[in-house]
């Protein structure tokens, strides 16, 4: 707007604005989408993310109604002269817009009717002039209104800025101010226009906005916490061994053994999963992998204590099911008790034999010629949930080039060992099902490790909600 036209004084545009009704149109079907949107999209009040994407609608509602508002405006011209307030059409589209202008030779105002709506003020009492203004603002803002009506008379700049202002009924406003110095024929400013918008739905809406993304940074970093404070100590505990597992039997290597921890797709685990491999002193290798129930360090002291034990007493020479019997009765000794699952293998590379027992674990795959099974054994009910529990075993003789493959349940989505159910047999019959598939491409494989990134691959992405663990031994002679 040029600087020496009063706004009483604008030309209105004529009924009908052509490009600008195409305008209001577009936006006003834009917003009705949106506001569906919002409608659809209720989520939960108590999550961060919900909560964010909600302001987000509101705050895209707010600056569409606005731009609705701008557009009527720019179709219908400006309101009424300031000095007949009354005279403001009826259910004008210009809402929380007002405008002003103050004469600075005789120190009258002149308002729309809409600002005195925006201030509070009844419009039979005159409008306030320049140097009363002030007295609505909130003492802390009046200090940028004086800095921008200054800069406006004095430096002829023009204005914008907001300010927030205090209602007869104690209500605070956020107004944003937009204004330009009227100049007289010899260049002087002789008054001073502003168009005044009521914008304080609009900052409530990026207020809750900031807010919202604040909660849920907080909630991601405090997630991102949890499960490096629940992973980094689990991963800590595991074996340190990567690649072949040499054995003192004629100086050969007997098995080629790799493994690798998946953590949890969904979050903070809810259970520590943990695989072994030890050489014993008679020649002979133990593996094995298991869980153990529950959360944070509580759960990684336990794991490590269980695995402390089952080291200890495979070296002094426990089988399998007499390890199972003793680490059976580990959890109940604690102060917080914690059920868990296990299965544990000695492999003799003297007879290529396996002797293995399990604790409400997967049982053992087996993959040889190009096929797999999954191997027989007694049942044995989960590690610290039925007192006075037995454990078999089972043997089986191996060949050069089988391979054995052990995992946790947590390779299967909503299947946590040791938990019982319908459901979590399907789960573990799904996961068997899917690994015994994999035997055209473990024989392929040039190695254990090959084979663990096979696993590692097929069961990335999957939903999986616990954290899981996959140990593979491959007989080399």
């Amino acid at each position: 707007m040029p600087p020496h036209v009063s706004a009483d004084r604008l030309p209105a545009q004529s009924p009908g604005g052509g490009p600008v009704d195409a305008l209001i149109s577009q936006a006003r079907r834009l917003r009705g989408e949106v506001d569906a949107v919002r409608r659809d999209a209720r989520g939960d009040a108590s999550d961060p993310r919900d909560r964010w994407e909600r302001a987000l609608y509101d705050l895209a509602l707010h600056q569409l109604n606005d731009l609705d508002a701008h557009l009527a405006q720019l179709r219908d011209g400006p309101p009424p002269a300031p000095a007949a307030p009354s005279a403001a059409p009826r259910g004008s589209l210009l809402s929380r817009v007002g405008s002003a202008e103050w004469n600075l030779l005789t120190d009258e105002a002149a308002w729309s009717g809409e600002l005195f709506r925006i201030l509070g003020r009844d419009p039979a009492v005159p409008p306030l002039t320049l140097d009363e203004l002030p007295c609505v603002v909130l003492d802390e803002d009046r200090p940028r209104l004086t800095s921008m009506v200054t800069d406006c008379l004095v430096d002829a700049k023009p204005i914008d800025g907001e300010f927030r202002i205090v209602r007869p009924d104690g209500a605070v406003r956020a107004v944003h101010m937009m204004g330009e110095p009227v100049l007289d024929a010899d260049g002087g400013t002789a008054s001073m226009w502003a168009v005044l918008r009521d914008v304080s739905e609009l900052r409530l809406s990026q207020s809750a906005v900031r807010e919202t993304r604040d909660s849920l940074h907080r909630h991601r970093h405090r997630a991102q916490t949890e499960h490096r404070l629940a992973v980094e100590p689990q991963e800590a505990a595991l074996p340190p061994w990567r690649g072949f597992l040499r054995l003192p039997h004629r100086g050969r290597p007997g098995l080629d053994l790799a493994a690798h921890h998946l953590p949890s797709s969904t979050g903070t685990p809810a259970g520590f999963d943990w695989y072994d491999a030890l050489g014993l002193p008679d020649g002979g290798t133990l593996l094995g992998t298991g869980r153990l129930t529950g959360r944070g360090p509580d759960a990684t002291t336990g794991a490590a204590m269980l695995l402390g034990a089952l080291r200890g007493m495979a070296m002094a020479g426990a089988r399998p099911e007499q390890l199972m019997t003793w680490l059976d009765q580990l959890p109940a000794a604690t102060e917080q008790p914690a059920a868990g699952s296990a299965v544990c293998c000695q492999y003799r590379p003297a007879t290529r034999t396996l002797t293995w027992a399990r604790a409400g674990h997967p049982a053992p795959l087996l993959y040889r010629g190009g096929t797999g099974r999954m191997l027989d054994a007694p049942d044995g009910a989960p590690l610290g949930t039925v007192p006075g529990a037995s454990y078999g075993q089972a043997e089986e003789t191996l060949e050069p080039g089988d391979l054995l493959l052990l995992h946790t349940d947590g390779l299967a989505p909503r299947c946590g060992s040791p938990r019982a159910g319908t459901a979590a047999r399907e789960g573990r019959t799904a996961t068997a099902h899917h690994l015994l598939g994999l035997a055209p491409r473990f024989t392929a494989a040039r190695d254990a490790q090959e084979c663990v990134r096979t696993v590692v691959e097929e069961f990335t992405g999957t939903g999986r909600e616990d954290d899981a663990c996959v140990l593979v031994a491959r007989v080399t002679s």
